[in-house]
């Protein structure tokens, strides 16, 4: 991928897709398709085969799709699996009917088993029975991971696909019926700190384990992938850096300056017990990450303030 390559960002208004645009632009790529409007609905077929007729792009992230934390996944099932099907059939389709030089699309570490052993490697996809709470999105995440494997088989094309850790920073979504773990703990202790509330409740027993990776970071490794890494099987994503929900709360807490008391409601869903990836392969190849935990968390708290802000003026 060369510095004037034309490179499209299949969903640029996502966390990961505004990440990926500020990145693209820092490290001097200079002809990104689409970079200002309105994007296609790339669900849409139409759509998506006329962009593709008219932009031609050599390369392509594909990070398009809803998404959401376990409220989301149990309201909106069908949606969250029909939207992602969808678009990574559309696009990935587009891209290969339109000559794209190479595609890189992102899974789900939700794809990985309930019960699976950790830290999650590549290979253990499908070795295992799927999160209840997620299911539907999971498979649809899978399906994208396929596809690309089936088009490479079939086509020669190179399409790969990567799976990223639990993605947080500016530009997250802070609806509590939407949001992941980290931007509902923010907009939830943001609340409890300007009504002076004793106490905050927290879904589940605090106890399961993630990891998560800053959006900044995943676009650099999105990058890093896309220039360096070929094969068709996918690739973790992720920075090493896991905590358990609770102690990700007390952190959150600090950082908000919140002074109440959490209280963990343990009959609400915990998700999967322990969701780590093992990204020795992405290590290996030469990627590290930059940005400190509690750092990216105060940049991520203080953007939501500045949207806060805006949102009242």
């Amino acid at each position: 991928m060369e510095k004037h390559s034309k490179i499209c960002v299949a969903g640029r208004q996502t966390l990961t897709g505004a990440a990926l645009l500020r990145e693209l632009e820092r490290q001097g790529y200079d002809t990104i398709i689409g970079r200002l409007g309105e994007e296609p609905k790339f669900a849409d077929a139409v759509q998506a085969d006329v962009f593709f007729a008219q932009t031609a792009p050599e390369y392509v992230f594909l990070v398009a799709g809803r998404s959401g934390g376990i409220l989301a996944n149990q309201r909106y099932p069908a949606e969250l699996m029909l939207d992602n099907l969808l678009v990574e059939c559309h696009v990935i389709d587009s891209a290969y009917r339109h000559g794209v030089k190479k595609l890189l699309y992102l899974g789900s570490s939700c794809s990985y088993p309930r019960e699976s052993s950790q830290p999650m490697k590549e290979e253990y996809l499908l070795t295992g029975h799927l999160e209840p709470t997620n299911e539907a999105y999971a498979v649809a995440k899978i399906a994208g991971i396929k596809l690309c494997q089936a088009y490479h088989q079939q086509y020669g094309v190179n399409f790969i696909s990567a799976i990223p850790a639990n993605t947080y920073g500016p530009g997250d979504n802070f609806d509590l019926e939407g949001a992941h773990v980290i931007p509902a703990l923010i907009r939830k202790m943001h609340e409890a700190k300007v009504l002076g509330a004793e106490s905050l409740e927290i879904w589940g027993t605090g106890t399961p384990r993630r990891e998560f990776i800053f959006a900044d970071d995943l676009a650099s490794a999105c990058i890093f992938v896309m220039c360096e890494y070929d094969e068709p099987q996918p690739i973790n994503l992720g920075t090493g850096c896991n905590l358990s929900i609770r102690e990700l709360a007390v952190l959150i807490k600090e950082v908000v300056g919140y002074q109440g008391e959490l209280r963990f409601d343990t009959s609400k869903p915990d998700g999967m017990p322990v969701k780590i990836l093992d990204s020795s392969k992405l290590r290996r190849i030469g990627w590290e990450p930059k940005t400190a935990f509690r750092s990216a968390l105060s940049v991520t708290y203080n953007w939501f303030l500045q949207m806060e802000q805006k949102e009242r003026i």
